[in-house]
């Protein structure tokens, strides 16, 4: 390519060293991808040749209207997000040095809730518009005490810098967030989101970087959505300690499951009438190295953040449905995870198991929850039908919890309702619990679905599901965790006690 150059009065203010481009009076191309507009601009190049070749060209740029006001334009363009209108991630470092040590700095990250499903469903320029709307919302707030950017995607930051900039900071997301209860109008609809934000601060003596403090921000945002989103949460220390030990947990749980050193026990529940054994649910174990067992609360928790969690549900399955096909006619109830029920190929992986182990499908039971489903409700309503159509069980876990509805219940089919423990302790002391408990189970009735009470204790709570309807009982009055060879006594022990009945009526 030849390189035209043209002579002009040259400024020494504006040095810019450049990969050889076309270079003309109107514009600059620099590297492809920006286009510099210099109207009003006279520049000189120089050629740098390197191998025989130009590679670079010096170019200095002399404003001759608009003097520095334009090179102030040039440099804007790189600390601005072009779609939002706001400083980038960039210039909220830029801000952050400027200032410089010994000052007091509070920063947010905010996550748009919800923004994935707007640009899944409207499109893209719906989803653009949104962003701006936001931004344009987050500066209003922002006013002349802080300064918003937005950091890519659906993230913003905002900082506020000075004294009781903590304060200050807190109120304005708390203002956002009681502003996002509202719907916001974009094209003519009217769309509903959320935010979750995580705050941090750096006092005057400390010497944390732009980076750190994002950090801090980003670990307490992710608190936030863990506790529910559309809330604020300021960072902690506690946060840090408790990601080095899920990072340990990880570790520990990988080499784990590669060793298959993970156990299952299983919970009998019984029929609500004779006390027979009816099914199990398998529940999963594990038993470290050191001898101690580790809480399914929180390795399972790990293991959904981490992707752990579907290579672990496929363990549990293989490993209940060989072990349940021993034991004639009885069900086995398996708890599926979200990451499971979002996953197209779930379907096909649990076909793959039940032919290895050659376990019926008509004995298999899958629980599922509310919060599982309505992560993403049409992947995982098209896999409940796929995997119902195997012959398999779906049941609804944790009714009554303060998640499911009966509302919820006319969106997907369920063959068994599994009442929550805490309705049964509750409807043991108050008639509205009682009452609710009761509804519950007629509308079961009405749906054709079975009914289990789980979590069942004492005898009073026993008889009192009995008497309100219930098909299963599941809880430590009859049965704690057992092992699958104690699961093998008890179903033996159950069939000789129904023979010997038979054979004294015979």
């Amino acid at each position: 390519m030849k390189l035209f150059f043209r002579q002009m009065t040259v400024h020494p203010a504006v040095l810019i060293v450049v990969p050889v481009a076309v270079l003309t009076l109107i514009s600059v191309v620099i590297l492809g991808l920006l286009l510099f507009s210099l109207e009003r601009a006279s520049f000189s190049t120089t050629s740098i040749i390197v191998g025989g070749a130009v590679t670079y060209a010096v170019a200095a740029f002399f404003v001759v209207r608009h003097g520095l006001a334009s090179i102030s334009r040039l440099q804007n363009l790189g600390l601005t997000d072009s779609l939002a209108g706001l400083p980038n991630r960039r210039a909220l470092h830029l801000d952050y040095v400027r200032a410089g040590q010994g000052k007091e700095r509070a920063l947010a990250l905010v996550d748009l809730d919800g923004f994935k499903m707007v640009n899944d469903q409207y499109g893209h320029f719906v989803g653009d518009r949104l962003i701006r709307e936001c931004a344009s919302l987050l500066k209003e707030m922002c006013g002349d005490e802080a300064r918003a950017y937005r950091l890519g995607g659906d993230e913003f930051a905002i900082l506020v810098q000075g004294p009781i900039s903590g304060n200050i900071l807190e109120g304005i997301c708390r203002s956002l967030l009681s502003r996002l209860e509202k719907p916001i109008t974009v094209d003519q609809r009217n769309v509903v989101i959320g935010a979750s934000v995580g705050l941090s601060k750096s006092g005057p003596s400390d010497d944390h970087s732009s980076s750190e403090l994002l950090r801090r921000s980003d670990v307490a945002m992710y608190a936030s959505k863990a506790a529910g989103k559309n809330r604020c949460t300021w960072f902690s220390a506690e946060f840090d300690r408790n990601r080095d030990l899920a990072q340990k947990i990880e570790e520990d749980l990988r080499e784990t499951l590669q060793a298959d050193r993970l156990t299952l026990a299983y919970q009998p529940l019984v029929d609500a009438q004779d006390g027979e054994i009816v099914a199990v649910e398998a529940l999963l174990r594990w038993r470290r190295e050191d001898g101690s067992e580790m809480s399914p609360s929180v390795f399972i928790s790990v293991a959904e953040q981490t992707g752990l969690i579907y290579p672990i549900g496929l363990w549990v399955l293989r490993t209940a449905c060989t072990d349940a096909a021993n034991w004639d006619h009885i069900k086995v109830s398996i708890n599926v995870s979200a990451a499971q029920l979002r996953n197209p190929e779930f379907p096909i992986d649990l076909g793959q198991i039940l032919e290895e182990t050659g376990f019926p499908a008509s004995r298999l039971e899958l629980e599922v929850t509310e919060t599982y489903l309505v992560t993403d409700p049409v992947v995982a309503g098209r896999n409940l039908e796929v995997i119902r159509g195997f012959g398999v069980s779906i049941v609804l876990d944790d009714f009554g919890s303060g998640y499911a509805s009966i509302g919820f219940l006319r969106n997907f089919r369920f063959e068994k309702l599994k009442i929550d423990r805490s309705l049964i302790v509750d409807a043991a002391n108050d008639d509205g619990s009682l009452a609710m408990l009761a509804s519950s189970i007629a509308t079961a009735r009405a749906m054709n679905m079975a009914v289990t009470a789980e979590g069942v204790e004492t005898k009073a709570q026993a008889d009192l599901v009995r008497s309100a309807g219930c098909d299963q009982i599941q809880g430590w009055f009859y049965y704690k965790a057992i092992s699958a060879d104690e699961v093998s006594i008890h179903l033996c022990k159950n069939r000789q006690m129904i023979e010997e009945a038979h054979a004294h009526v015979g």
